[in-house]
Order: C-alpha cells, then structure tokens, then sequence
C-alpha cells in the first residue's frame, strides 16, 4: 500500500476542520481509512492528531467537513452510537472491580443473558492472551496486562474500528516492544480497523500500514512506513521520521530524465525523479541521505562504481548490535551519522581515525 489505500473504506475524512475560539486545531484533513487497515497517525505534541480521534470517536464535534463511518454520516451522532470504540492512554481499568468485572463492564446494558455475558468476556480475555486471568484483582495486574484489559473491554463491543489513543505509552521500553508485536498480531487475527495515535516515530513504522504524519493541524504525508522512511516529500517529515543527515547540494541540471546534483563531501551524483520531491531547481540544494545508506570501506574493500568520501571519526557510540558513528567528511561543515552492523571481525574505529566511506545515489533524497 501506499499513499492511497486499496482497501474499502470505513473512515472517510472530508475537509474537517476543527477551531477552538481563534485556534485552528485540524486544517482540512482528507483521508480514506481502509477496512482491516492498521492506520497511525504520527506527529508531535500538539500537531492535531488526538483531536482527530475524538472527532471520529464523536468526542469533538468538527466545525467543518465530515467524518463517514462505514458509509454514514456521523454528524449528530453520539459516541456510544458510533461503530467505534476507544482505548485511552491511561487505560481507566477500576481497581475494585476484578479483571473479567472491567472486561464485561460495556456489556452490563446489553440484552444478552448472563450466560452469553460470561462466553463473550471468556472469549475477549483468551483474544488478549488474558483467559487464566478473569479472577484476578485489576488492581494486581502489571502494566502490560492491565493495557490487555483495556483491549479487551473495547473488542468485546465488536466495534468496527478500534482507536487507540498512545495506549503503550505509560509501558516501558522493553514491554512496549512486546505490545507493539501483540497489538500486530490481535490487529489481524481480529481484523478490524485500528487506528493508533502516537508521537513515537519508531513505534508507527512498525505497526502501521500506512502512517499520516501531522504538523500543525495537517497532514504533511501519508504513506505506507517505508515510503514514508525512504521517500519523505519534505524536509520536517525527513527530520520526524527516524535519522537522516543533510548535506549541502547544488543542482546542476537534468538531462535524459535523470537530475544532476554535486554533493558536498561526496562528490556527483545522479537522481531520479521520485528522489526530488519538491522539483530539482537549478542551485543551491540539500541532500538527505540516512545513516545505514552510507558504509565504512575497511582495508582492502573498495566502493562500487568509485562513489568513495573520506573524512575523520569525530564521536563513536556502541550499541552491541550497532556502532553510530559521526563522521566529518572532508571539505563539509558539519559530521554526518553512520550506522554499522557489529559483525564477527569487523573492528570498531576509534575517536580520531581517519575513515572511508561508500555511499549510493539512490538512497539520497533531494530537498530544495
């Protein structure tokens, strides 16, 4: 997938537009939002993308625009009518009530008899890997099992989209990466809509199908995780999403479909057209270019097609798995980040070192 989904729509979002007095909170926002699609939407702080959830949730009316749920219009529509249902960061689990009491307490209006109640609660907690557990004081769960709780009380209502609003946020790190996989795996085993709000980039790379990244009240890309990576359409979202160094630039031309460009530190290089997002303008330019697209040449290894820098290690950081270093490149301003694989023989280079480095045209992106 990609900018556009290929999958039947369950949200579509036409130029809603949301003020609070003078500030404007969404600006316009267009997207479709595909049945069984794991959707993010990424941004920092501020930038719109909770009050976009709660305006599908039906917690915010919009002041212009409209917002369709499988089909229909939800103007007027109030949450608990809505085919939606959400899990909030801080999860609101009641301590006093045991783990299957909060799982069937949206059930507790419901017409179904006590024994139905009991099968659809038993089934909701073995959905989350949580079917031992139905006994148990909320109040005794760790945070990951108390986030499983939370899902589970939202699925049990079969909602046609589930929105998740920074759900593993308050987890640690280690926990949260096990959640990210869980929430992967329940996504499609169930498979409805989810649509997850978050500010960590990393977590939206890995989860998503496709990602609409935010900055003030508009979405300034939507694309599937590693389009959004590889190709980003502007500088911010290059800087938002993950690492990417900038190098000075100047555009030299076009010729045969393929633009021109001398970087500084690198050397020429050729691009194609989908690497120059905003057009290729003759002049002064940036390249962007990530840290695991440029290779350290050891003794005796050379660089394809002799696209060869060299440059002094001003900072090394070792991670294990990984060694970061920056790495300032003759004739250029500022050191560039370079990420490498910690491989059997493969030595780290100390602070001072000299250093050569392979790089390849078609990683770069060029920014006007």
């Amino acid at each position: 997938m990609s900018q556009t989904s290929t999958r039947t729509p369950i949200v579509t979002l036409t130029g809603v537009q949301k003020y609070y007095g003078d500030y404007h909170a969404l600006r316009g926002i267009t997207a479709n939002i595909g049945q069984g699609e794991f959707f993010s939407l990424l941004g920092p702080s501020g930038c719109g993308k909770t009050t976009l959830l709660r305006a599908i949730a039906g917690f915010e009316d919009i002041s212009e625009g409209q917002i369709l749920l499988d089909g229909k219009d939800m103007e007027g529509v109030a949450p608990n009518r809505r085919p939606t249902n959400m899990v909030f960061q801080s999860y609101a689990i009641f301590p006093h009530m045991s783990v299957a009491e909060n799982v069937g307490f949206g059930l507790r209006k419901s017409s179904m008899s006590v024994a139905e109640k009991r099968t659809a609660v038993g089934q909701a907690l073995e959905m989350v890997g949580l079917g031992k557990f139905g006994a148990r004081a909320a109040h005794a769960l760790s945070g990951g099992q108390r986030q499983r709780v939370a899902l589970a009380r939202a699925l049990i209502l079969k909602p046609k989209v589930l929105l998740l609003d920074e759900p593993l946020s308050a987890l640690d790190k280690k926990m949260r990466e096990v959640m990210q996989v869980e929430l992967i795996k329940l996504q499609r085993e169930v498979g409805i809509t989810f649509i997850l709000v978050t500010h960590d980039q990393e977590e939206a790379l890995v989860m998503s199908d496709r990602i609409a990244v935010m900055f003030e009240g508009e979405i300034a890309q939507l694309d599937d995780p590693e389009t959004l990576y590889r190709r980003p359409k502007s500088r911010r979202v290059a800087e938002f999403i993950g690492m990417m160094n900038f190098l000075p630039a100047r555009v030299l031309g076009e010729a045969g479909g393929r633009v021109g460009v001398e970087v500084q530190g690198l050397g020429p290089a050729e691009l194609e057209p989908a690497q120059c997002p905003s057009g290729a303008v003759a002049g002064a330019a940036e390249i962007g270019v990530r840290p695991e697209s440029l290779t350290l040449l050891y003794d005796g290894q050379t660089a394809e097609g002799g696209r060869e820098a060299s440059g002094t290690v001003r900072e090394v950081v070792y991670y294990g798995d990984m060694t970061y270093y920056d790495i300032l490149l003759d004739g250029t301003p500022a050191p560039v980040r370079v990420s490498m694989r910690n491989m059997p023989g493969r030595r780290v280079l100390e602070f001072g070192a000299r250093a050569r480095l392979a790089w390849d045209p078609r990683a770069m992106v060029l920014f006007g």
